[in-house]
């Protein structure tokens, strides 16, 4: 059976903002040759480097990682927001996606006219939205606010109207970042029955996700994203018990080095400004002025001594 998602040797390179090396115009970018490959590493960051994962038709695949870890530019990739830089995707079937919070609204017009603007966007016609209007209002919770201009709504009732739409246009697969995130334990559990109905009519669903409770218990399989790069994939709890061990195990070495540096500190602490080098310098040589004074026969001893026959004559 053909895939839902085939991603192939992927990886994505974006051009760093803000370095020295700008182009004033497109055709001074085109002219000077590839915009990504032939900058240098200090002028590039690679969100992916070579991950390549199927998703069978019919499964819930859950995607987890540390922030920046790549998650959300698999799902841009998947969704075809963006293009990889090299390797493949491929798709089959139609793509809803809730990606990022509010993408795809107008805030100056009303939560009516930007359901029929994503719909038409998502491939529906106009018949088809109107017919599924009331239930996707039904479903967000807004038939009070549904004439309002979506400037004017939570983040909570942006989630709920996205997550409404993009449901509600009977995708082949379903791509959901962390939006969920702000939505109540109500609307959460929603989604949730929304996720198992999407499931028993076998649909896809690309989820990405912190959850790794929702992971474990919902996903058929998921894969773990470290620093843009596929560490692991397949079941799910033991993926998670993965990551989980790796981060443990990254949290007690950070537990580890902040320890030895304050015992270091508590043994000789450091004044302002001097944690570099020359620093490390003038407290060896305080070190050394110290043990000097408290040596016997030693230039504070001598001073102890006048001291004391001072205060005698006196």
């Amino acid at each position: 059976m053909t895939p839902a998602i085939d991603i192939d040797h992927v990886t994505k390179v974006y051009r760093r903002h803000g370095h020295s090396r700008q182009f004033a115009t497109l055709k001074s970018a085109l002219l000077t040759g590839s915009l990504v490959s032939h900058l240098r590493p200090d002028e590039s960051f690679r969100a992916l480097h070579d991950v390549s994962v199927q998703v069978r038709t019919g499964t819930s695949f859950g995607v987890i990682g540390r922030n920046g870890s790549g998650k959300s530019t698999l799902l841009k990739l998947v969704a075809g927001i963006t293009k990889p830089t090299s390797g493949v995707v491929r798709v089959e079937g139609r793509v809803s996606a809730l990606i990022e919070l509010g993408a795809g609204f107008h805030p100056e017009i009303s939560g009516r006219e930007n359901v029929f603007i994503n719909g038409i966007m998502l491939g529906l016609t106009r018949r088809e939205i109107t017919r599924r209007f009331d239930e996707i209002v039904e479903f967000a919770e807004l038939e009070e606010f549904i004439d309002a201009p979506v400037k004017t709504y939570s983040s909570g009732m942006y989630m709920r109207l996205g997550f409404a739409v993009a449901v509600h246009v009977n995708p082949d697969i379903l791509l959901v970042d962390e939006v969920l995130a702000v939505g109540d334990e109500g609307f959460s559990l929603k989604c949730l029955d929304k996720f198992a109905e999407f499931k028993r009519r076998g649909k896809t669903i690309l989820l990405v996700t912190h959850g790794l409770a929702m992971v474990e218990k919902f996903c058929d399989e998921a894969l773990w994203l470290e620093s843009g790069e596929r560490r692991s994939a397949g079941d799910p709890k033991r993926v998670v018990q993965m990551y989980l061990a790796d981060v443990e195990h990254a949290e007690d070495a950070q537990l580890a080095v902040a320890d030895a540096r304050a015992q270091s500190g508590a043994q000789d602490p450091a004044a302002p400004g001097e944690t570099d080098g020359a620093g490390a310098v003038r407290r060896a040589a305080r070190r050394r002025t110290a043990r000097a004074r408290a040596a016997p026969g030693g230039r504070g001893e001598r001073r102890r001594a006048a001291r004391g026959a001072t205060a005698r004559r006196g």
